[in-house]
């Protein structure tokens, strides 16, 4: 029997999904009156606000004067799909997968652009690939954060400073809480939905001198879809990375954004989100190390995420189960944090091993981090004692 009580404290957000992600304190709707709504979006006025979305995002971002920042379609998927059927193909490519998303990669490398010399870095959930394989004359696709793992790659040591192929870093739950190490990468894609809680259908692609240079001297064999089309009469198309996007973008969710960016300058801009995030994850490994029934999905301490927390239920009397019964116990888990109103949406990705995942991001407040963790400890108790009880 559960011996536990519910806990008196309860989050004050309860929003811990890992996409979209929850809003930055303070939000309100209100705050967007100043949308560009039933105007074109390629007005002086639209136009200007899309650019000064971009510029916003390079100074918070700190991202180099002379990289290309653009808006484009179909979120952070739109930007790896972007990069990768416009520069890969000259060279060798290696694709790192360990997680989901970067696993959608190799098919579309592998099966969509039936590239002949490709090479894939795997590893399981919970560990990275073997990052000493990567070769500096290779083109490489990876993601710096896995989203659906809770593990990310330490720092970008494992990239060559003269390599001779292009870096694409799908960097949608990493941007804006982990340094990114810009010399080091040549493509960088996130989300407006991820990264600070804004609203879904929109990327970013942020492209460095070297991926210019690959996109305007590479004409791929294959047909190029008119959302793709970066470039004009062999040059980088400059206007998609000043404001006019391809496609009509929602200038209220760019204001969402722009009211994001201009939230996380108010707060102490990077560092601060940086120092948001890792002290709103320590609170859940900490927690973790002292409690026997859940551990990191993450193996290693270096790898562990700030932002997309994997947790892995591991008390024996669960882990003995056959693998669909873990799965429907972590789905009762996190179906009673829900209907407790204390953590939606939290839990673990369909194909991880069965546990709870739990966003941190600089967005979170640290204080509804440590209400939840009773919470989590009362929910296992629950749920455990029905197990014991049906057997």
């Amino acid at each position: 029997m559960n011996t536990l009580a519910k806990p008196a404290m309860r989050p004050a957000r309860p929003e811990f999904s890992s996409g979209p992600t929850v809003k930055h304190p303070g939000w309100k709707l209100s705050d967007l009156q100043g949308a560009v709504l039933g105007r074109s979006h390629r007005s002086k006025l639209g136009k200007g606000r899309l650019k000064e979305a971009i510029d916003r995002t390079r100074e918070v971002l700190r991202v180099p004067d002379d990289f290309l920042i653009g808006i484009v379609p179909a979120s952070d998927t739109g930007a790896v799909e972007m990069a990768m059927w416009s520069l890969l193909g000259p060279l060798p490519v290696q694709v790192l997968a360990w997680e989901s998303f970067s696993k959608d990669w190799v098919g579309d490398v592998v099966d969509q652009l039936k590239l002949p010399n490709v090479e894939v870095l795997s590893a399981g959930y919970g560990a990275l690939p073997d990052l000493t394989k990567v070769h500096p004359d290779a083109d490489l696709v990876f993601a710096w954060n896995g989203t659906t793992s809770g593990v990310k790659v330490p720092n970008a040591d494992f990239i060559a400073k003269d390599r001779t192929g292009i870096t694409i870093c799908d960097a949608t739950s990493a941007a804006f809480a982990q340094p990114l190490d810009w010399a080091k990468l040549d493509v960088v894609t996130f989300s407006w939905q991820k990264v600070l809680g804004g609203e879904a259908a929109h990327g970013m692609l942020i492209l460095s001198p070297r991926a210019v240079a690959r996109l305007e001297s590479y004409d791929p064999p294959w047909p190029m879809p008119k959302i793709f089309r970066m470039k004009s009469k062999g040059k980088v198309a400059k206007d998609i990375f000043e404001g006019a996007t391809i496609n009509t973008p929602s200038m209220l969710a760019a204001e969402d954004y722009l009211d994001a960016l201009k939230w996380a300058s108010s707060i102490g801009g990077l560092n601060e989100l940086h120092r948001r995030a890792d002290r709103n994850a320590a609170v859940l490994y900490d927690w973790a190390a002292k409690t026997p029934w859940v551990a990191p999905l993450a193996e290693v301490a270096a790898t562990r995420s700030n932002t997309s927390v994997c947790m892995k239920v591991v008390d024996p009397r669960v882990t003995a189960l056959p693998a669909d019964k873990q799965a429907e116990f972590a789905k009762k888990l996190s179906d009673l944090l829900e209907k407790e109103g204390v953590a939606l949406d939290a839990g673990g990705y369909r194909d991880a091993p069965p546990g709870i995942r739990i966003w941190c991001g600089g967005a979170v407040e640290h204080s509804d981090l440590e209400a939840l963790t009773p919470w989590l400890d009362w929910a296992f108790a629950t749920v455990a004692d029905e197990l014991l009880q049906a057997a």
